[in-house]
């Protein structure tokens, strides 16, 4: 396999997991309710072995039957997301979801840690939350001031907010970023698995234009010792960071399936609709549009699959080496704001229609706006891709 084409396994896994988001999942999303989490859409994606390949690095052959390489990693990572995101954007909010709220706990968690929650998280039974951003610390993560107090030799308690968590407040577990260590910056944070039934921990939901759930949670003295540290004690930035970059080209993976839906629909609307004594096709502004939609969703796609190979080709290396960052940050950038480009256009050709409440695109303009904010914002993404070039 070459990093700019997909082998023929890798596209009919695609393929299969189009149809099964069409006609398994859909159905579970759309008897959903706006806000909250699905709970049945999460454990049908379970039972379909899907929430087990977030937490599977490369191997060389498939188990069960299933494709091998197209299904794990980060390129199986963007080759599910993707692919679902072109059907059902919800089953791809929730299978990404609980990859981002318990990675940390696969990669970083002790073995009891591992063995009470990843079984639980990969049915769809436990809902999992990745608890970073806070009212005065979004884009800079390092910023954050959720407090963990040393609480004797028993370890800390924790007291403070965190803010625009997705899954919050339902989730039944959270990764959680606090500062044990006062004005040390990025080195004085220290990630904690806090169950969500923990004393002193409390949430509230909040309304946003995205359809799954964000909430607010707020910490009033909340007790984590040491057996709920994920990796080391005042290390906890570094893995935010390292569960970010390997999401962030994921992420870019999202927006391609959104862009690639927005495409279709409008080869295939401009193609029936008659105007001005044709088809919108034959005006030559409308077919210069969806030609640059074409070529930049395409871009975007082979971005995000590279920076994915990448990401995938350093094995179990760990911190990443050189360029791994940026080239997920440039993925992540690409493929949000061509994904923004795409919809937007697509809505233009469709006119009025496309505005009514239930179409795809009414949809698609909703939640494609988000992912240009969130793991990063698009100026974020861009200080990092900029960092690294200097620094080379």
């Amino acid at each position: 396999m070459t990093t700019f084409s997909l082998d023929p396994e890798q596209t009919a896994w695609c393929a299969e997991l189009r149809t099964l988001a069409a006609e398994r999942l859909r159905p579970l999303a759309e008897k959903g309710e706006p806000g909250h989490v699905n709970r049945p859409l999460v454990e049908a994606l379970g039972e379909l072995g899907l929430l087990d390949r977030l937490f599977e690095e490369i191997r060389g052959q498939g188990s069960g039957g299933g494709p091998g390489r197209a299904a794990s990693g980060a390129l199986g990572l963007c080759l599910m997301r993707e692919s679902l995101a072109y059907a059902c954007t919800e089953a791809e909010t929730a299978l990404a979801l609980q990859g981002l709220g318990a990675h940390p706990v696969h990669a970083y968690g002790s073995a009891a840690q591992r063995e009470r929650w990843l079984p639980a998280v990969r049915a769809g039974r436990a809902i999992a939350a990745f608890a970073l951003s806070e009212p005065g610390a979004g884009s800079d993560a390092a910023a954050l001031s959720l407090a963990a107090e040393p609480d004797g030799s028993a370890g800390w308690r924790l007291t403070g907010e965190k803010r625009w968590i997705s899954n919050a407040p339902e989730a039944d577990l959270y990764t959680v970023f606090a500062r044990t260590s006062p004005d040390a910056g990025a080195r004085g944070v220290t990630a904690f698995l806090v169950p969500a039934d923990r004393a002193g921990l409390t949430g509230t939901a909040l309304d946003m234009l995205s359809p799954h759930p964000i909430g607010a949670l707020a910490f009033d003295g909340v007790r984590v010792g040491r057996d709920d540290v994920l990796g080391e004690t005042d290390r906890g930035f570094r893995v935010a960071m390292t569960t970010l970059n390997r999401f962030r080209p994921s992420v870019g993976a999202f927006a391609v399936g959104m862009a690639a839906a927005a495409l279709d629909a409008s080869l295939a609307h401009t193609a029936e609709r008659d105007a001005f004594g044709g088809k919108l096709k034959d005006l030559q502004s409308v077919a210069h549009q969806v030609a640059e939609m074409a070529t930049r969703t395409e871009a975007a796609r082979l971005m995000v699959y590279a920076a994915a190979a990448a990401y995938d080709a350093e094995g179990a290396a760990e911190p990443r080496g050189p360029g791994t960052a940026r080239r997920a940050a440039m993925a992540k950038l690409l493929a949000t704001e061509t994904a923004q480009y795409v919809v937007d256009t697509a809505v233009q050709l469709h006119g009025a229609r496309a505005l009514q409440r239930g179409h795809l695109l009414e949809h698609l303009y909703r939640e494609v706006r988000a992912p240009r904010i969130y793991e990063g914002a698009s100026e974020v993404q861009r200080t990092i891709i900029a960092k690294e070039l200097y620094d080379q």
